[in-house]
This record gives C-alpha cells, structure tokens and sequence, in this order.
C-alpha cells in the first residue's frame, strides 16, 4: 500500500509539472517540482539503502538513485520523472504479482470454521467452534464445515477434503470414520464425536502454517544480491566509458536510465511466492521460501518408518500374555492406558479395543520415544518398548511391530501389528533418486529385523533401527556436507525433534502429530508420500523460473546499456523501456505459479501393495 501511495504522488507530480509547462509554459517551475520531488525520493531510497546495508544484506538502489541524480542533474528532469515513475510503479506491480501469486494461501484463512452445533440432551446449542470440547456429540449439517477433528457416530455423508488434500474427489465418510476440521460435508447431516479441541485439529493448525509462511517471506532474494554486485560495477563502468569516450554527461544518464535493478529486486520472489503457492495447490504448506531452494538441491532424504514409508493403518495381529495374565486383560489394560496417545500403535490398539468399555488412566505420562505409564483400575501399567517396559526380559525376534504391556512391575506379553507398506512408497524412493537425491535413509525405533524387511522391499540405500528421537538427530548431523541438503519425513510426536533438525523437516501432517507439523519447515496435508517429490520438482522448477527471471532481466539491461552508450536511445525513451525490463522478468516469474506443460512435476504410479 506504501508502494501505491508512492506511485500516485509521482504521477500527479507529474501531471502538475505537464500543466505547468504545457498548459502555462513554465518549464522552469514543472522542472523545480520535477527535481525537488526527485530529491525527496532520491533521499528516500539513499535512507532506505543504508538501513539495507546495516542489515548485512547489499541491495542494487544505488543504481535507482544514481540514474535519478544524473538525469535531474543534467536537466533530463522527464526522464528523471519517468524513472521514479517506473520504480514505484514496479514496486507496486510487486505488490499486486505478490498478492496474486498468495491468493491460494489466504483463501484457506478466509474459510476458517467459526462456529459448531453441539448436541447435548436432545438440543442443538450453537457454540463457538473454540468451545467445543474432546467427547462432545456435534452436528455437521449439509454444506457446512467440519469445525473439528473428530469421527462420525451416526449418518454417511460425502465430504470434500480439498482445501485440506488437494483431492477434489468427495471423500465418503460413514460411522466410525475419522473426519478432519475444514471438510465441507455434502448433503447429509452427520454427528460426529470431537476428538481434538479446535486449537489441535486440522484446519487451525493448517491456518497457524500458514500464517507462519506468510510472516517469513522467501529469502532468495539473497541469492539476486549476489548478482548486485557485479551488475552495478558494470553499469557503472559502460557509463563510464561512455561519458569519457563522448565527454557528454549526457550518455551517463543515458545508460543508467536503463539499467534497471528490479529484476534482482522484484522477479525472484515473486517466483517463490508463485512456487509456495503452487506447492498449496498441490496440498503442500511450504513456510518459508528458502526451503524451496533448499529442497530443490536436496542429496539425502530420510524416512521414519511407521506412518511413513508405511501406511500406519495398523492392525493388531496377535496378543500373546505371559503365564498368569490372560489376553483380554493384557489389551484391555494397554488399550485403556494408551487411549489418549496419538501414536500410530495407540490408535491401533484404542481401535481394536472398540468393542468394550475403557478405564479410566490416571497419572498418565508419556515417554517420547518408548512409551506411556499409567494407572488402570488401580494398576500401574507400562506400555512400549521392551527396554522400557521390562529391561530384564531378553528381546524376542519378531518379524512384525509389537510392543510390550508390563502390569504391576511385572511382565505380562506384548502385542503385534500388522502394517502395510504404503503402495507409492518404492515409486517415490525410485523417484527421489531420480531427482538426484543420493543417499535415501531410513531412521526408526522399531527393530532391526522389520526395519530391513521394509527397506528392501521399498529400495532404502541405508538402515538405522532401534533410534530414540536423540539417535535420530545424531544420524541427521553425521550426515556429511557433500550430502546435504538432507531431507527428513516423518509424522509421529517422536519425529519432531528430528524434523526441526534437518536441513528440511517434511511432516506427513494428514494423520500425523500436530507436534511434528509445527517442527517441520514442510507439512503434506494428503496421505500420500509421493508429495515429497511432487514438493522437490515444484521447488526446482521455481527456483529455475526464479534464475531464469533475474537472468532475462540483466540481459536485457546489458543490451540496452550497450546500446545506450552509443548515444542513440534518449534517456526519456531510456527511461521509458525500463518498464519493459521489469515487466517481462515479473511476467516470467509468476510462471512459476501454474503447472504447464514441460513441468517437471510428475506423477508417480504406485506398486503393488505389500505386506510388512
């Protein structure tokens, strides 16, 4: 908005000062309010340029204001006018290019659910969505929002979870099916069970990313500084050259009106707030757009396994009790203690045990990375990681997941799970070599034995097993320098730490922990692993766009400072075709907001299904 106030005053500056010479024949004043606003401005960006300089950071204003001083200084005070005429105007096209390159972002903040009907004693009372509490019945009626995160306990409906996946598909939900906040339900009304406050479900936190996103701006505009630069030594030096070989100061303004400095200010973020909102479209929050540098040059990617390379839709397999403890008792003590984790394996278990009644947990903690405690029915009960649970117990090899349920201090069995390998899983690691990802590691808590079985079946280059999050994040920093960037996905509480270490932390926030998406600097909002690579061929496709921008711009100011030294473009008409330089880089910079045809983005066919 700064930036059209700016742009309206110089142009009424300008109007004023064609009055006053054209319509009055004061050429002496329309030249005095030409040169005493060019001043102001001038001094302006002199200010504005030096802050800039404070900050660390070199920017290219100093062409903008030398070109402006010259030309005013040998009274080529229209052509001075018309420069300040095209910066401001080109800050404000940056502006509306900007604007319109987010519009896919802010219309996710517009729609933010706000209110929910709770049925309560037979009635609907209509509440704020902020109100609604875990185990509170509501009433999603035709065409209106999911408020919460939740799962439907009477009715089937369609509903559509594009704002969230990027799937335009209606997605079929019936009882017992979880729905997400931000899904708008078709033409029947459901009741569903609140199963996360307002501030943990899916639509507010998508918002929170997203206003996340918006307050960090791209920070490739660092990488144009280092053109700035040598393209004001050279600009400097054709006029120069120019002035000393014609001895006419004139052909020094000549050649600066041209050298227009807004491709390096203006085309490469535009480019990457094109290709943030792009990635939005393709169901992918990027936060800051110096991630979309980092992931286009990414050389190692790591994977947790459990949600990730696999489909975390786990099915309890087997429950096998030690002597003295019965099967039922085991899971329904597990179940009952696990019931308010957000662990994939909790889930399951809480899912298996649908069919009765749950206790109570009192005194509930949960240890990251090995499990929870918990007091059931006036039992202690420990459920997780064998070491954690009963580190005395001697470790049984299994080929599946399992966990371990100690009750009273004593060992009582464990529990296995059958998991499926996500069916685009080994397309997507194929597809990240492809892309020049080297190295493809996978770093789990789980054992040895399944971890391997896992990995061959997908194509993983290396294997780290039995990781707490600590051993995770010293894998992440033994990563060597040749291969970084390296890339981390997970979805789980554990993977959070994990994520904020990486180079770029990926989470798979579908059905992952609100935890991990507030680390990740990347959240996939569909369940599909494949939007890893869709994520790094956007990414390298905008920062091609984005160079490609800043170099179309310097050669086209380098040809007309050339031609300009030789005297034959006026410093008006100079002036005049530096709209054209901005114009034709901004335009080329918002091609990085659509997929086109030759886009590198690809899509990936999924393999077969496998069993873990």
């Amino acid at each position: 908005m700064r930036h059209y106030y700016k742009l309206t005053l110089t142009v009424s500056v300008g109007v004023i000062a064609l009055i006053l010479q054209f319509g009055f024949h004061q050429q002496l004043a329309a030249q005095l309010i030409i040169t005493l606003w060019g001043s102001i401005m001038a001094l302006s960006m002199l200010v504005e340029m030096v802050k800039t300089l404070k900050s660390g950071k070199y920017g290219v204003d100093l062409l903008a204001i030398t070109a402006i001083v010259a030309t005013l200084a040998v009274s080529e005070y229209w052509a001075g006018l018309v420069v300040l005429i095209m910066l401001t105007g080109g800050d404000s096209l940056e502006d509306y290019a900007a604007k319109r390159a987010n519009t896919d972002l802010k219309a996710l903040l517009d729609n933010s659910p706000r209110t929910a009907h709770r049925l309560a004693a037979g009635q609907l009372q209509d509440i704020a969505v902020e109100a609604a509490k875990v185990g509170d019945q509501l009433v999603v009626k035709p065409s209106e929002l999911v408020p919460v995160d939740g799962h439907v306990i009477e009715g089937t409906a369609l509903f559509d979870e594009s704002s969230l996946t990027g799937e335009s598909k209606p997605v079929e939900k019936k009882v017992g099916d979880d729905v997400m906040s931000g899904a708008v339900n078709g033409d029947s009304a459901v009741t569903m069970i609140v199963d996360k406050v307002a501030a943990d479900s899916q639509y507010q936190q998508l918002v929170k990313l997203v206003q996340e996103s918006e307050a960090q701006p791209a920070k490739f505009v660092r990488l144009a500084d280092r053109y700035a630069v040598p393209f004001t030594l050279v600009a400097y030096v054709i006029a120069g050259v120019a002035w000393a070989l014609s001895g006419d100061p004139h052909r020094f303004a000549e050649v600066l009106v041209v050298a227009s400095p807004c491709p390096l200010i203006l085309a490469a973020p535009v480019a990457l707030v094109s290709g943030m909102s792009r990635t939005s479209r393709n169901g992918i929050v990027v936060k800051t757009g110096d991630m979309l540098e980092k992931m286009s040059t990414a050389k190692s990617a790591a994977f947790d396994k459990t949600g990730t390379i696999t489909s975390g839709q786990l099915n309890v397999s087997q429950i096998v009790p030690q002597t003295g403890f019965e099967a039922a008792q085991v899971m329904h003590l597990a179940a009952s203690a696990e019931q308010n984790s957000s662990h994939i394996l909790a889930r399951s278990i809480v899912k298996y045990a649908n069919d009765t009644p749950l206790s109570p947990a009192e005194d509930l903690a949960e240890v990251t990375g090995n499990g929870v405690t918990a007091t059931v029915d006036g039992h202690a009960v420990k459920v997780g990681k064998l070491n954690f649970v009963d580190p005395d117990t001697p470790r049984q090899p299994l080929d599946q997941t399992a966990i371990y349920v100690a009750i009273d201090g004593t060992y009582a069995g464990y529990i296995t799970f059958i998991d499926n390998v996500r069916p685009e899983a080994a397309a997507t690691l194929q597809a990240l070599h492809a892309e020049g990802v080297k190295n493809v590691m996978m770093l789990t808590g789980d054992q040895r034995a399944i971890a391997d079985k896992i990995a061959e079946k997908v194509g993983i280059d290396t294997v780290q097993a039995d990781l707490l999050p600590a051993d995770k994040i010293e894998n992440l920093k033994k990563v060597p320098a040749e291969l970084r960037p390296v890339i981390m996905v997970g979805d789980g509480v554990n993977d959070a730490p994990s994520l904020a270490v990486a180079d770029v932390g990926i989470a798979m926030g579908a059905h992952g922990s609100t935890a991990a998406s507030e680390s990740a600097d990347v959240v996939i909002l569909k369940d599909d692993l494949s939007r890893v690579v869709t994520a790094i061929q956007i990414a390298k496709d905008t920062m091609q766009v984005a160079k490609q921008s800043v170099w179309i711009g310097i050669a086209i100011c380098t040809i007309l400072m050339l031609i300009a030294s030789t005297g034959i473009i006026p410093a008006l008409f100079g002036a005049m075709l530096q709209e054209v330089v901005d114009t034709v880089s901004i335009l080329w910079a918002l091609r990085a907001l659509r997929d086109r045809p030759g886009s590198t983005v690809k899509p990936i066919k999924p393999t077969p299904a496998h069993q873990n």
